[in-house]
């Protein structure tokens, strides 16, 4: 069978690049339209569905009869691949033409329908529509539902009609026409303003304007946010005030425009006030003591007890106080002391109209406001808040009218037919218009509730979801929806309309709320698909958040989507304890049986002609412990390869993909997954061999180590190569029906793991005995004892055989000898000149460790520039080792400093190399 680009090569450094800089990409980006979590870069999703369609040029020797032949056709099929990858090229029509025509070419004219029965953010439907195929996008989770249906179905069904509403109606644009979804887009647009307008005329006088001191300007500014700190009755019955929770009193760290908050006491009356000043200051000790809900009075100084802040919330007695306003300022934010007139307008009661009161779900990892009262949705808002999103909520059904009026009067087919129910006239696009515009109100939410809080480093609103979750908030900042800052309505429906224009529009595009679980019918088509990573993240749980207000926008348009009060979760395929009793075990069942299931279907779906992809990117490791052996596996990955190999799939490819963002909270200071393992699978053959546990080993060591030297060589962050090495590792693997075990039992997936585990732990003692003798001894020695102290004869004894000397490392400068005491000495203890001819590679990996941390890529190059040989590339090698080391035992802190020297060492490598070139070579006369 004719093998694919996917199976063979990639242009990985490339592909990886757009991918990992698309995460900087704001404006227009799918990822603006609305929140969801773990979205994949459309960079990577377009380049894996069209290396899976384009055909290898090995696959046809008439043509490209020798290597060379197939590298130089292999190089053209990169240079249009890396086009295709750049953002922005993502609808340049010549980029896109060409790459199309290479799909035609490898499909016979006939390319597949693709699906993703997991399709959450929805990247992958995306880019197979932009690809030109029938996109398929399906979900169980309805928010995912409209957040594909709003990128792949709705912007087809109206491509190339002109906006409806009065003011856009008599406009073309310069090429004469509205081209894609530039019409809609512009009603979006439309509607929102007049939204914005009518919600103001009804509840702008909850948002008045703030009065400026003199000092600053006078007269009066539009607030951005107020900034509030919850409160509870201080335990001291001598004191009793209301002590504010604040975990910090900081306003502005910017520069030039510092300003804190000093509260003022009246021990007469128990009473705090809040001053705000400007300037550097002294700035008063925040009340919050340590993690959690830990705080001492800031009147009287009792410090809470354990539970006293928790149970007071829990009991409805957690208020809040205004301690400061944030204003519009003519050169920047002003920073103002609370008034009177902010906190009567402000102590508002809640909606007449409906709003969302359900309680948010039982889950102890990821929220955890509820053990503080905010249990319910409604209790996530503030009482303007709520009033705001009502409104909002409300309007959307009234600018639906409106747009199917205006789409009427233009002309369009008044057939009554809904969008739901694949109408294409007034009714449908008024509903389409809709759809749009509680999106907004989605984004509105995310930045518009109590668990907002105000970065004080870049003087903006942080959003609910920073993080996969949602945490407890004790100083909250409530955005001004009608400011032209942070958090306004402006701001989202910009996001949105953006987006709109960007969208593909073109091909069929349907997507449907499905359990993947279940046979959809489809047959013959690729499969590309990003599933849930086991217990990772609740997507039904996090996404009510955004389901209560949607639905109250959209449950007379979607009303199949909406039927439910929240996101059904008990069909979710994800391994989460909590929903099994707290039982480990059988959420571990429910998700593997359910997975199996899913691959079942896809293997039902899939073409023979075509791999089927699967993203995952879940790191977790159990280690067994048998006669004194440890024995590493992963329980996600065993969960996720034995469905695929047992639903009957071969895996004959697999890439890391550069998937996330360096900087997301989750990753920061961590060693979490910083690539996507991409797995390339096929239909295995129905007469498959079978192997025994030592074939199989043989072939590991055979096939397992060239593969490894190559991920190495990509630059693979030490973090991922764990979990890269698995997709060649199984590959073998899985070629076999199955693989006997000594005893004649089917070998497990856990157990072949458990092996492939080894034999990485096998090339990297293997690399260890390419060291320098010294450097070999500083390995081992920081295998058992990392920097600590250890006896001198045990050190003795280990420098002994490796052919070295204590007394020789001590007079490197790279341990302490002393009273009977050896150690490694720590990075900052290291010499911190370099040698360019320096021989011992642990000391130079040291030193390039430390720089990094130090110094960045700028102090790294400085110190490689001038290094002769391989010798530095042998220090990043060992820093890979040093990685797996540090992870095996816990040292957080350390993995993550090797990590960071090899994630960037190709930046390294180019400004060494421009440092290079600017030093002139000195020419010796004699």
């Amino acid at each position: 069978m004719s093998k694919k680009l996917i199976e063979v090569t990639l242009p990985l450094e490339v592909i990886n690049a757009e991918a990992a800089r698309e995460k900087s990409i704001r404006h227009g980006h799918p990822s603006t339209l609305h929140l969801w979590w773990a979205r994949r870069p459309l960079a990577a999703a377009r380049a894996v569905i069209w290396s899976s369609l384009v055909d290898d040029p090995s696959a046809h020797p008439e043509l490209y009869p020798t290597e060379e032949t197939q590298n130089a056709e292999r190089q053209r099929l990169f240079t249009i691949l890396e086009k295709l990858v750049k953002w922005e090229n993502s609808n340049d029509p010549e980029v896109l033409d060409a790459a199309k025509a290479e799909i035609l070419r490898s499909t016979n004219n006939n390319p597949p329908a693709l699906l993703d029965p997991f399709a959450g953010g929805g990247a992958i439907p995306l880019e197979a529509q932009r690809l030109g195929l029938e996109a398929h996008a399906h979900d169980l989770n309805p928010v995912a539902v409209m957040i594909n249906k709003a990128m792949i179905e709705i912007p087809p069904r109206f491509a190339g009609q002109p906006p409806v509403n009065p003011d856009s109606r008599t406009k073309l644009d310069a090429a004469g026409g509205w081209q894609g979804a530039q019409g809609l887009a512009a009603d979006v647009q439309y509607y929102g303003e007049w939204m914005k307008r009518e919600a103001f005329r009804r509840i702008g006088h909850l948002y008045p304007k703030v009065k400026v001191p003199h000092e600053l300007g006078g007269g009066e500014a539009t607030v951005i946010a107020w900034i509030w700190a919850r409160t509870v009755k201080c335990p001291n019955p001598a004191c009793g005030c209301e002590m504010p929770l604040a975990s910090t009193f900081v306003l502005s760290k910017k520069k030039g425009n510092e300003a804190f908050v000093e509260p003022q006491f009246d021990y007469a009356t128990k009473k705090i006030t809040y001053t705000v000043h400007k300037g550097k200051g002294k700035v008063p000790e925040a009340p919050k003591t340590a993690r959690g809900a830990k705080f001492k009075c800031i009147m009287c100084g009792e410090v809470t007890p354990e539970n006293y802040v928790k149970q007071e919330s829990m009991q409805g007695r957690m208020g809040s106080a205004l301690m400061a306003v944030v204003a519009e300022g003519r050169n920047g934010r002003l920073y103002l002391s609370p008034d009177e007139t902010q906190w009567l307008v402000a102590d508002c009661p809640k909606p007449n109209a409906e709003y969302p009161d359900q309680s948010l779900p039982y889950d102890p990892r990821n929220i955890w406001c509820v053990n503080y009262g905010l249990d319910t949705y409604d209790k996530l808002f503030t009482n303007r808040q709520l009033t705001a999103l009502t409104t909002f909520s409300a309007l959307v059904a009234e600018s639906q009218a409106k747009a199917e009026a205006d789409a009427v009067a233009a002309g369009v087919t008044n057939d009554h037919i809904a969008l739901s129910a694949g109408g294409f006239g007034a009714r449908a696009y008024g509903e389409a218009v809709g759809v749009y515009l509680s999106f907004v109100i989605s984004k509105l939410a995310d930045r518009g509730s109590s668990i907002c809080s105000w970065d004080s480093s870049r003087e903006g609103l942080r959003n609910t979801f920073g993080r996969q979750a949602i945490p407890m908030v004790w100083d909250y900042a409530e955005a001004n929806p009608f400011s032209n800052s942070s958090g306004c309505f402006d701001n989202m429906l910009d996001w949105v309309t953006k987006c709109i224009v960007e969208f593909p529009a073109q091909s069929f595009g349907e997507v449907s709320q499905f359990d993947a679980q279940s046979d959809c019918g489809l047959r013959n088509i690729m499969v590309s698909s990003d599933p849930p990573y086991y217990d990772n993240i609740g997507y039904a749980d996090l996404s009510d958040f955004f389901y209560v207000w949607m639905r109250q926008s959209l449950k007379e348009t979607y009303p199949k989507l909406f039927r439910t009060m929240l996101v059904p979760k008990a069909e979710e395929l994800v391994a989460t304890p909590y929903r099994f009793e707290g039982s480990t075990e059988k959420a571990r069942d429910f998700f593997e049986d359910g997975m199996l299931h899913t691959c079942q279907q896809i293997y039902q779906y899939a073409r023979e002609d075509v791999p089927v992809t699967i993203y995952y990117a879940y790191k977790q490791s159990d280690t067994d412990e048998r006669e004194a052996e440890k024995q590493t596996a992963s329980t996600g990955w065993e969960t996720m390869l034995s469905a695929i190999i047992k639903a009957g799939f071969a895996i004959t490819g697999t890439w890391p993909m550069r998937t996330e963002m360096a900087n997301r909270s989750i990753a920061s200071g961590t060693n979490a997954l910083a690539s996507s393992i991409v797995l390339v699978c096929r239909k295995r053959p129905a007469d498959a061999p079978q192997a025994t546990r030592r074939s199989l080993i043989a072939e590991l060591k055979r096939e397992l180590r060239p593969a490894l030297k190559k991920l190495q060589e990509s630059n693979i962050a030490p973090v991922d190569l764990a979990q890269s090495a698995i997709g060649p590792g199984m590959g073998v693997y899985s070629r076999y029906a199955r693989v006997l075990e000594a005893d004649g039992t089917p070998m497990t997936v856990r157990s072949a793991l458990q092996i492939i585990n080894q034999e990485l732990d096998v090339y990297f003692n293997e690399q260890d005995g390419e060291l320098d003798a010294n450097s070999r001894f500083c390995v081992d020695l920081y295998t058992q004892n990392a920097f600590n102290n250890i006896r001198f004869g045990d050190a003795d004894t280990l420098a002994r055989a490796k052919n070295t000397s204590v007394a020789a490392l001590a007079a490197k400068g790279v341990l302490s000898a002393e009273k009977g005491i050896v150690r490694l000495l720590t990075r900052e203890e290291l010499p911190q000149k370099t040698d360019p001819r320096e021989e011992m590679i642990w000391l130079l990996c040291q030193q390039l460790t430390h720089a990094m941390e130090t110094g960045g890529v700028e102090a790294c190059a400085q110190i490689v520039a001038p290094i002769l040989g391989s010798n530095a590339e042998r220090a990043k090698d060992l820093a890979y080792r040093l990685y797996t080391l540090a992870e095996r035992k816990g040292w957080a802190q350390e993995g993550y400093a090797y990590n960071a020297l090899v994630v960037a060492w190709r930046e390294i490598q180019s400004r060494a190399a421009e440092l290079q070139q600017a030093t002139p070579e000195q020419t010796s006369f004699f």
